[in-house]
């Protein structure tokens, strides 16, 4: 279980049970970068190892390539498209570059995907994680959120990463907010990732303005020297006011520690 995410894990595991049971289920996981979404993903993983497990990744650079996302997904479903439909062949076909003599219409496209994924889990249940989903190209996640408001009594379950649910595509979709955790485990993981000494006033100051975000619990504290982390910080400079008066740091290099290296380091985020 992970750190400060007991109620997070449970429904997960919630989740995937129904879906071993034969139910489908899809969740949109909405947080701030940093905040876990990875973590929670990676954990979904580990935990369905007795399903066939499929994952795709939002790459910013890719979000005006169509069909960009689904392309990952492709190795699953290229072994079965010849037992679907005509129309709904062609369609995915096309959208992978396979057949040029045909246009990827989309509401055939997901309605392949739809058969592809349901062939796919009567062998085993079927997980299929999204992360970062807010880069993910709109044919992707048009055809993917299509599969996710269809799918009925298949043991498929269907999760999304995403920063905000500003997409239209995943608005109406059950979703979970992932906020920070709690100061206890916070500074339960201050403990952990701090192995020098830590001034407990500064560790407080640390987690109040981290707001529990446990990537920025880890990489705030890289900025500061061993005997500053002890208690020898001077504030120097005020800044804009923080939950203890002023911060440990500015503003901009708190959002930094929270959204620079977010992909390095997930395996390491509660």
């Amino acid at each position: 279980m992970l750190r400060g995410r007991t109620t997070e894990c449970r429904r997960l595991d919630q989740l995937l049970a129904e879906t071993r049971s034969g139910r489908s289920g899809t969740l949109v996981i909405c947080g701030e970068p940093g905040i876990g979404k990875s973590a929670l993903l990676d954990y979904l993983a580990e935990q369905a190892s007795d399903c066939h497990v499929v994952r795709a990744w939002g790459v910013e650079s890719e979000m005006e390539l169509a069909f960009a996302g689904l392309h990952q997904l492709r190795a699953p479903m290229l072994d079965r498209l010849e037992r679907l439909p005509p129309p709904q062949r062609d369609a995915l076909g096309a959208a992978f570059g396979l057949d040029a003599e045909h246009s990827p219409d989309r509401f055939m496209v997901g309605m392949a995907v739809l058969m592809l994924f349901s062939e796919l889990a009567q062998e085993q249940p079927l997980v299929c994680l999204v992360d970062d989903a807010q880069w993910l190209d709109q044919a992707s996640v048009q055809a993917l959120s299509f599969v996710g408001r269809r799918m009925l009594a298949e043991p498929v379950l269907l999760v999304f990463a995403v920063r905000e649910i500003d997409r239209r595509e995943l608005v109406g979709l059950p979703e979970m907010v992932v906020t920070g955790i709690d100061d206890k485990d916070a500074r339960l993981l201050l403990a952990l990732a701090i192995r020098g000494q830590l001034d407990a006033q500064v560790r407080d100051r640390i987690v109040a303005e981290t707001r529990g975000n446990p990537l920025a619990l880890l990489e705030l504290p890289r900025g500061l020297t061993p005997a500053q982390l002890a208690g020898g910080f001077n504030p120097g400079p005020r800044h804009s006011p923080g939950p203890c008066g002023q911060l440990l740091l500015p503003r901009r290099q708190v959002q930094t520690a929270i959204t620079s290296g977010e992909g390095l380091r997930r395996s390491a985020v509660c």
